[in-house]
Formats: structure tokens, sequence, C-alpha cells
């Protein structure tokens, strides 16, 4: 799903040659840096590179590792990311269960003033909470957000940062193939979002990798009006691409006094219930 050489290939192209000393002037008709550029700047034959982004090197040294990262400016995610491709032929990554214990399910109803989610890597919403269901407005475990937000136009109104949004989706999706590459319902969710819309394909094709870690998610509820929100992830330390996901608002603020409001609708037709355990492989 994800690969060494394409994402070289792209950050390579990405580099303002200005920024690394490298005059240039109008005949220039690459973006970027060139294959040999780089190789230089990293202290690596040209042929080598050359063969990294043709496929055909195995196992870069840390060290070749931290020079490419130092010359393509990468964040801490990106270098993280561009690690975790290297390995990838040199051992398996097995696709974790996911299975939510009771006592995380627990947690959700201990959170009754916001909206949380507990979502896989896919981005599947495995269990919520009541108030998480009326913000979605449909019951959202066996939902899968990704889906939601690309190819159910119907509900693109509730994503106020839409454009922002797909980004974020994308941007983790990169980086949950590169953390599962064998597997294949997520190998099959991209390749489904990618017949199905336009935006994922460019948006894919820029091979950008982004962690959810926190920030902030913009609602425009059809029945409440805007929810300016924060998000906070929080993943579970047992490497089981779970995390858990709280949209808060700050006190005294109308997202506040929109969430109480949401708080008194009817819930969607069936309310999500955290006292089963579903298992999602």
């Amino acid at each position: 799903m994800d690969d060494l050489a394409g994402f070289l290939r792209t950050r390579r192209s990405r580099v303002d040659p200005a920024t690394v000393g490298i005059p240039t002037d109008n005949r220039r008709r690459v973006a970027g840096l060139r294959r040999e550029e780089v190789a230089h700047l990293s202290g690596v034959s040209v042929d080598y590179y050359v063969r990294l982004e043709q496929g055909r090197a195995t196992q870069p040294s840390e060290q070749v590792l931290d020079a490419l990262a130092r010359v393509l400016d990468l964040d801490g995610t990106e270098r993280e990311h561009l690690y975790r491709l290297a390995r990838q032929r040199r051992r398996t990554t097995k696709t974790p269960a996911a299975r939510i214990r009771p006592e995380l399910l627990r947690v959700l109803d201990l959170v009754p003033d916001a909206p949380a989610l507990i979502m896989n890597h896919r981005l599947d919403v495995l269990a919520c909470n009541r108030l998480a269901a009326l913000l979605l407005g449909r019951p959202a475990p066996g939902l899968n957000t990704a889906r939601h937000i690309f190819l159910d136009e119907a509900e693109r109104g509730l994503y106020a940062d839409w454009e922002s949004c797909t980004r974020d989706v994308v941007g983790h999706l990169r980086l949950a193939a590169g953390k599962y590459p064998d597997d294949p319902r997520l190998a099959s969710l991209i390749g489904e979002l990618a017949m199905g819309s336009d935006r994922f394909r460019r948006l894919w094709a820029r091979a950008d990798v982004r962690a959810r870690t926190h920030g902030r998610k913009a609602y425009q509820h059809p029945l409440v009006g805007l929810l300016e929100l924060h998000q906070e992830n929080f993943a579970l330390p047992d490497e089981s691409g779970i995390e858990l996901l709280v949209l808060s608002a700050p006190p005294g603020t109308p997202a506040q006094n929109a969430l109480r409001l949401l708080a008194t609708l009817d819930p969607p037709t069936t309310t999500p219930s955290t006292s089963s355990t579903p298992s999602f492989s």
C-alpha cells in the first residue's frame, strides 16, 4: 500500500533547492531536488540513491536514513514513517485485532458532557457515547469516518472544515498503511476511497503523513449550528491501533451551550450501546 521509493520521490519534489544552497534559474525543469542532488547532500552514491527510488535497494542503514531525513527536511512524523517503510522488508507487521475491553467501554459513560468515540487505525468507529451519536446524527458503531467524509456527499456539510478534514484523514491512512502494510481491509478501504473520490486520489498521490494527536475540529450541525470543539486523541499503550477520541468545548463558550442543547435531542434511530463488546479484526 505504501513504499519507501514513492515516499522518497514525493518528499524530494517538495524541497526548495535554495534552502539547501543550490542556485536555480528559469531553465530548471525539475520540481524540488534532483536525484543526484539528494545523493550528494546525503553522502551516498547516485547509483545507490537511484536504486532506493526504484525500489531495488533494500535495508538502508540508520545513517543513510538519518541523512535522507535531514536533506528532505522531514518532520518527526515523516521521519518515523520513513524508518518504518525502510524496515518493512525486514519484518512482517501483524495487523492488530481490535477487541475492546469492557473497562474501556465504561470510560465512554464517564464522559457525559463531551462526544467520545473509540476508533481503530482504519478510522472505523468501534463504540461511542450518546453525545457522539447525536453529533454524527446516526448510530456510530460500524461507521467508517473516512467513507463518511469522502463518499457520503449528503453528510459533507457536517464538517465545517471539510478540506482540512480530508487532509487529516488521508495523512492518517498513509501512516496506517506504513504501520500495517499487510492489512487487507485497510487496502480495500483505500482502494474504495480512490475509486470513489477524485480528491482522495489527489491527496493520496501527495504521500503526506499526519499523526492524529489533538487540534481544532469544527462541525456544522443541522440542529444546533456551529460547534467549534477541541479534539484530543488518546492512543492505547498496547499497540492495538485503537484510540479514544474526546471532543470538548471550553467553558462558557457557544460551543458548550450547543453541546448542552444537543444533549437534549432525541437519539438517532438506534442508540449506540456501550454495554456490548464489538470485535473488529
